[in-house]
């Protein structure tokens, strides 16, 4: 696993909100899923979501 990044390290990634991102998680199938490290800790693999962001920028060409 590369980098994880809890949830506004995540957002920051990809330049959106925090609210975008959990909005993305709940409506988007293909958006990646992050790992729950405890109850309340949830992180996301930072190679996961660049590759998924360089996917929908090629999809939208």
């Amino acid at each position: 696993m590369s980098q994880s990044l809890r949830p506004k390290h995540a957002a920051q990634h990809l330049d959106i909100s925090r609210a975008t991102l959990w909005r993305w998680l709940k409506e988007r199938p293909d958006f990646p899923k992050p790992r729950r490290l405890s109850a309340r800790c949830v992180v996301w693999d930072a190679a996961e979501l660049t590759a998924w962001r360089d996917a929908q920028m090629e999809a939208a060409r």
